[in-house]
């Protein structure tokens, strides 16, 4: 479950059709030059169902590096809808750009209709970049938009079960490294507390747990040490891995946050966190292993937001979906359970897990 890497020789198609990271049944490149939109939608699976997953809107150097991502995060929506429990397959969107800048109105509504033209093969929903206010507009030119807000039929900020979510799976991680589920006492690194990041500081200082934060924005750090003046701060990431005594990592902003330069420093003996994607490339959980770290697999415990939005198609009830993110703590037992029997690392043994349910679906369906 690593990042792809798409390079000029290669090529994406390669990727697509020849890699371990592609694989997937359709990839749509859209463009409507009227409102400037670039957007490429990848549908990895649907065995399960119709395919499930956010809109990123991000300023991407190259269209090859979005359309690497629209890959990369669309087969990881496969396999976190399907530990998730949810009758959805996988997708994900991309929209290249930066929002600051060139988000519109009529963007919005472009992106829509073009959602639409896969007819409810793929379900959108917010991600980095997209928010609550953008779904209600994209939901005007197409149906399956899920993310919306209360008043618009939708179940508002899918953030907050997110990281409801992450903190079932860290309450299961100390279960099962230190016989205790409380956070009492320990002490976590949160990297990013913007959209997730921040809510899940919540529940840890409330569980007792000691906090430590860094964000590049200051607005989201100050947002926090204003109301809790004890949570330590730290300039980046560098510096919070190395944090000493740290217990538990939380990387909650972009991906590849396990790699060759910080599985080497890492001072936590649990990481746990919101990001999408954290592993850099495949061989990072063994790392993580031989060093005596736990990981438990991101798509697992950050499952929360997408159970809340895949709840919004059935009519959104919060406590329906808060039940159904709670049990994100047994799962990401169950995970560490079989990864002991199966002698694998908590990565690849979710896996499997996610493989033999998108298996038995596609054979169930032949």
């Amino acid at each position: 479950m690593g990042v792809t890497t798409v390079t000029a020789t290669d090529g994406v198609l390669h990727t697509l059709f020849h890699s371990e990271q592609g694989g997937h049944e359709q990839v749509v490149l859209c463009q409507d030059r009227a409102t400037g939109l670039k957007a490429v939608i990848a549908l990895h699976n649907t065995a399960l169902g119709p395919a499930l997953g956010g809109t990123r809107f991000y300023p991407y150097a190259t269209e090859a590096e979005a359309v690497a991502d629209a890959l990369n995060l669309s087969r990881g929506m496969s396999y976190k809808n399907a530990m998730a429990g949810l009758d959805h397959g996988g997708g994900k969107a991309v929209i290249i750009g930066d929002p600051e800048l060139i988000k519109t109105e009529e963007l919005l509504l472009a992106y829509g209709r073009f959602v639409a033209s896969l007819g409810g093969r793929y379900v959108t929903a917010c991600d980095v970049g997209t928010y609550v206010a953008d779904m209600d507009v994209v939901a005007r030119t197409n149906q399956w938009t899920t993310g919306r807000s209360p008043e618009n039929g939708g179940a508002g900020d899918s953030s907050v079960l997110t990281a409801f979510g992450v903190f079932q799976g860290m309450r299961a991680s100390a279960q099962h490294l230190w016989g205790d589920p409380t956070l009492r006492g320990r002490k976590v690194g949160v990297a990013g507390v913007g959209k997730v990041g921040h809510y899940l500081v919540e529940h840890l200082l409330a569980d007792g747990a000691e906090v430590v934060i860094t964000d590049v924005r200051e607005e989201s750090v100050r947002r926090i040490t204003d109301k809790h003046p004890q949570v330590r701060v730290v300039a980046d990431t560098d510096a919070l891995i190395r944090v000493e005594g740290l217990d538990i990592y939380a990387p909650c902003a972009l991906g590849g946050a396990l790699n060759d330069d910080t599985v080497p420093f890492l001072t936590a003996k649990i990481v746990c966190g919101a990001a999408n994607n954290q592993l850099a490339h495949p061989g990072v959980e063994k790392d993580l292993e031989e060093r005596g770290i736990l990981y438990a697999p991101d798509y697992v415990v950050n499952a929360g937001g997408v159970i809340q939005v895949a709840d919004e198609l059935h009519g959104f009830d919060f406590d329906r979906c808060k039940a159904k993110a709670t049990k994100i703590f047994d799962t990401t037992l169950e995970i560490f359970a079989r990864a002991k029997a199966d002698g694998i690392p908590p990565a690849a043994a979710a896996d499997r897990i996610a493989e033999q349910r998108m298996a038995e679906a596609r054979r169930a369906h032949a």
